[in-house]
Order: structure tokens, then sequence, then C-alpha cells
């Protein structure tokens, strides 16, 4: 349950910041960094599914779809997005209290760093424009971690405006199958980076600083 920060003297604040919003029902799903189709298949199954079989079924089909593609049979490797999202996407609305559920996000990185590394490489994408890309999605997902720890994790329209796991995976799918995975690692890296960048930048600015925060660096001086 999460709880409004009081001041000193057990006063509640005033209003949250429109960049902050308290910790969701569960900590595991705000860091599936699902997006808007990955919730909609949740939605689907009315969250009756656990998450984490499905979450191991979306990763080991990719996984295989993936040897497929790496074998030559290319046609194979595209279908892998749309199979982890039918598979992993309809655990997302979950409420991921079982005791191994918390597998899941790191489950769903694997599979969607897996995937991009993949499609990179066996495109001839420089890695450089590899490492940029997932630097910037590791750089989002470790904001992600941070901010759950302090009560505070991204608005809900940085899923959308993210892609997320699902529809990232689905972007470099369609690069792969126009022949332009090149330019969409590109354009995919420079977006996300602006983007994720920007945004906790803003939202860590915004967030009011609590009395221990405060204290902590006079106690230190």
């Amino acid at each position: 349950m999460s709880r409004r920060p009081r001041e000193a003297g057990g006063k509640t604040r005033g209003a949250i910041s429109v960049h902050m919003t308290p910790v969701p029902r569960s900590v595991v799903v705000a860091n599936r960094d699902d997006g808007p189709l990955s919730k909609a298949m949740g939605l689907l199954v009315a969250g009756q599914l656990p998450p984490l079989p499905p979450a191991i079924a979306g990763a080991f089909v990719t996984a295989v779809l993936l040897v497929l593609g790496i074998a030559g049979a290319d046609d194979f490797a595209v279908f892998a997005p749309a199979v982890a999202l039918l598979l992993a996407g309809a655990g997302s609305a979950h409420r991921h209290d079982g005791r191994l559920d918390w597998l899941a996000p790191p489950i769903l990185r694997l599979t969607e760093y897996g995937f991009i590394a993949s499609a990179g490489f066996a495109r001839s994408v420089p890695p450089v424009i590899i490492v940029a890309l997932l630097g910037a999605l590791a750089f989002h997902h470790y904001d992600t971690v941070y901010r759950l720890r302090q009560h505070v994790y991204p608005p809900p329209w940085l899923a959308t405006a993210g892609l997320g796991w699902d529809g990232r995976m689905l972007v470099v799918a369609l690069g792969g199958l126009l022949g332009l995975v090149p330019v969409v690692f590109v354009l995919l890296a420079l977006y996300l980076w602006c983007l994720f960048a920007w945004e906790s930048v803003t939202c860590w600015l915004a967030a009011p600083r609590t009395p221990d925060e405060a204290v902590e660096p006079a106690a230190q001086d």
C-alpha cells in the first residue's frame, strides 16, 4: 500500500506533482514495462493467467525462432516479437503477487535485449548503434527500478510513448521485413534516449525531497 509523504510534524504534504504517481498495485508490474499491446493481451484474460509461465514460454519460443533465423531461416525470426507478445503479454494484467512472479520482468528484459542484439548483429548494424539502443533501454529500466525504491514511478503515458518491450520488438521486426534495420536502430535509439532522458530529468527535478534526504547532507557535513 502506498503512503503519501509527510512533512516533519506529521502533516500531509500538498498535491503530488504531475510527474509523480503513487506506487501501483504491484512494483513487479511497474518493472515489466508493458506497452499498449501487451496490456491489451492481459485484459483479454482479465488477469487470471499467472505471469511467469507465459513469460518463460515467450522467451523460449523467441530463442528458438532466433536460432532458426541464425541458421538461415530469416522468415521465422521476424515472428519472434509476435510470439512473445501473445504469450508473455497475456500475463501482464495479473497482480504478480506469487512467490516467483518477480522473475517475469528479468525474463522480459532478456527476451527484448536478446532479440534486439540478435537482429542488429544478424543485419550488420554497427556495434556502436546496437549498444546505443540497448543503452537507452538499460537506462530506462534502471531509472524505473530506482524510482520504485523512492516510491515514484514513471507516468502511465511513458509506457505508451516508449512503446513498451513489445512495441520496440515489433518495430525492430518491421525494420527487418522492410530491410531497414540499421535505419530503425538509429532512429529508435535517438528517439528513446531523448524521451527517457528528458522524462527522467524532469521527473527527478520535480520530485520533492523528503525530510530524511534533506537532513542527510547536513549530517555528512
